[in-house]
């Protein structure tokens, strides 16, 4: 059973820190600048707290600095500038890509490198079966033999990274980009927009979703964004769509007289033709449901279908990964879509016409209104500001940056309701302590496999819908746990890239007491505000909740197997229970080990690491 103080812990963290931050917490300055802010400025929050609530919301967190910055150029400013990013110099997130050595290569490169690693593996089991002897060390010896081919090896290696160079540049970027709102829209669209790396080919396709689909439309017009999605690989492969075919009740246009010279491109072969499995509607149901109209949103089961006729011949080429219309796979037939009649005989202007009418329906507006501000604003999303903003998209034909400046620029925005009132994501934890601790980017696996092994593996989701955006998801008693131990394990060092050597504030609060050094963290780390409890907590340095259940639930939160990282794509051998050995060859800390059980740690180290775990670091 859960004590009744992890109980109250969970609570703090799901219910709101803000409301646990007595005026007499806050800085010393707090009722000075309160005077000042009831006569200068109508927002709710003071002038200190809206920088904190911009680089929260519209960042992943604040670097050391960046609050002096945007305090400088004043908060509207600042917003103005993240809202047009090209306007803003990111040499170092461009170099950053550059190290990564499958995330800049052609699709068809990828694609050849697995097919070659996969016709290795089959030829190996046949091998093996051939040889008739399944006793583990021949299995061994065989696959050792195979290893041993430099190409071979060179092959298998470079599969293994496809994933992990995805996941550990799509954090890497969160932790370093000085266009900071540009990665936080990235990231919503891509919840939004989910894929599975984990289903068949979709990994393989991963690094052209982030980058050619999703980055450049990430605060532009919807409807670009919602047609680059349809025709992504990722998507086709991931919802079906590209083996979705007219059934044997239609006529495609391929029998269509003329077809052949309209769309200058021969009939497919016979064989090609038999692959195709009829109508799927997965992606036109997720497209209505989860990604335009919302499940709400006055479409029938009629219309699914519909939408699905429309979109049948939308596939791609498996061997190169882009996308093609295939006339002899559309369905020719009349369709009615939401009221709207699409004629016969007609190709891909269906399913653009599908598009069209679902980017610009009313029932879209809302629901993507509705999650924009649930994400950026609060849980429980405000209805006039979403019908204020909703009214933004219809207006500008659905402009992603008008609708964005509507929201975070709004009074709810501002409001002391909203303030701290969002619970980070593991991705977000991780991104923002790295900030925090003004770490170096990763540029392996491992600091993204902290962020599955904290719930949330990095286009991980195995279900369309997205990771929750909701708080009470992401909270109860064995994740705050993981949490405080992440936070130790950063201030001890333990994570790649941070340290308290790279931390700025460290080297003035090392030698005073720890009175000021929990004074110093807060302000650092916590924009100056802090609970009673929490205090207490860094004054002591000793977390309740840690003593009350140690390790113990730290166990439920194991890695999620399912999840194809470069590690778990490596042969069984290689990753033998869970062993990383670095070049020393000595055991290196994975993600399971890191936050297996919690670090005992004294003086700065560990009044940072609990601040890092605290409620009110939890919180955005």
């Amino acid at each position: 059973m859960r004590s009744s103080l992890s109980i109250t812990l969970v609570a703090l963290v799901v219910a709101g820190c803000s409301a646990a931050v007595p005026a007499s917490t806050q800085t010393r300055s707090a009722p000075v600048a309160q005077a000042a802010f009831a006569v200068s400025e109508p927002r709710e929050l003071l002038p200190d707290e809206q920088v904190q609530q911009v680089l929260n919301r519209l960042a992943f967190g604040a670097r050391p600095g960046d609050a002096e910055k945007v305090r400088a150029m004043g908060v509207d400013r600042w917003i103005a500038l993240q809202l047009t990013p090209d306007r803003i110099g990111d040499e170092a997130a461009e170099q950053l890509t550059g190290h990564y050595e499958t995330l800049n290569a052609r699709t068809t490169d990828l694609i050849e490198t697995y097919r070659q690693v996969q016709q290795a593996r089959r030829r190996e089991q046949m091998q093996l079966r051939a040889d008739g002897d399944t006793t583990a060390s021949k299995q061994d010896a065989r696959r050792d033999a195979l290893a041993a081919d430099p190409q071979l090896r060179d092959l298998a290696r470079r599969a293994q990274r496809i994933v992990g160079d995805v996941q550990s540049a799509k954090l890497a970027r969160a932790v370093v980009s000085e266009r900071q709102l540009d990665e936080v829209m990235v990231d919503f669209w891509e919840n939004h927009f989910s894929v599975y790396s984990g289903k068949g080919q979709t990994r393989l396709f991963l690094a052209s979703y982030d980058r050619d689909v999703i980055r450049p439309y990430a605060l532009g017009k919807f409807r670009d964004l919602l047609g680059a999605v349809a025709k992504s690989p990722a998507m086709l492969f991931f919802l079906d769509n590209w083996q979705s075919a007219a059934d044997s009740t239609h006529p495609t246009l391929a029998t269509a007289r003329g077809a052949q010279r309209r769309f200058g491109l021969a009939r497919r072969p016979a064989q090609q033709q038999r692959r195709a499995r009829g109508l799927n509607e997965n992606y036109a149901r997720e497209l209505m449901e989860l990604h335009t109209l919302g499940v709400d949103g006055g479409y029938s089961q009629r219309d699914v279908i519909e939408v699905a006729r429309a979109l049948t011949g939308w596939t791609m080429n498996p061997r190169e990964g882009a996308f093609v219309f295939r006339p002899e796979m559309h369905d020719a037939g009349t369709k009615v879509v939401l009221g709207h009649t699409l004629a016969a005989g007609r190709g891909i202007e269906d399913g653009e016409d599908v598009l069209d009418l679902v980017a610009r329906h009313p029932s879209t507006a809302r629901f993507i209104t509705t999650k924009l501000v649930r994400h950026f604003v609060s849980d429980s999303a405000s209805p006039a500001l979403v019908s204020r903003c909703a009214g933004v998209f219809t207006k500008t034909d659905g402009d992603i940056r008008e609708t964005m400046r509507c929201i975070v620029t709004s009074p709810e925005f501002f409001s002391r309701a909203a303030y701290r009132a969002k619970v980070k994501t593991p991705f977000e934890v991780v991104a923002s302590a790295l900030r925090a601790m003004n770490a170096q980017p990763d540029t392996t696996p491992r600091t993204a496999q902290l962020v599955a092994r904290l719930g949330q593996p990095i286009f991980g989701r195995q279900t369309p819908d997205g990771w929750p955006d909701r708080g009470d998801a992401w909270m109860n008693t064995g994740s705050i746990l993981n949490r405080i131990n992440f936070g130790l394990a950063v201030a001890a060092g333990r994570v790649p890239g941070a340290s308290l050597a790279s931390w700025p504030a460290a080297a003035s609060l090392r030698a005073v007491g720890r009175e000021e050094q929990v004074d110093g963290v807060i302000k650092a780390i916590l924009g100056g505000q802090s609970s009673p409890e929490t205090r207490s907590i860094l004054l002591s340095g000793e977390n309740p909740l840690l003593d009350k259940l140690g390790s113990a639930d730290s166990s439920s939160m194991a890695m999620d197997d399912s999840v194809p990282t470069d590690e778990m794509m490596a042969p069984p051998r290689a990753r033998q229970a869970g062993a990383v050995v670095a070049k020393n060859g000595r055991p290196r800390a994975n993600a399971v080990s890191v936050l297996n059980r919690p670090l005992r740690l004294e003086g700065l180290a560990q009044v940072v690491g609990l601040a890092l775990g605290s409620p009110e670091f939890q919180r955005r």
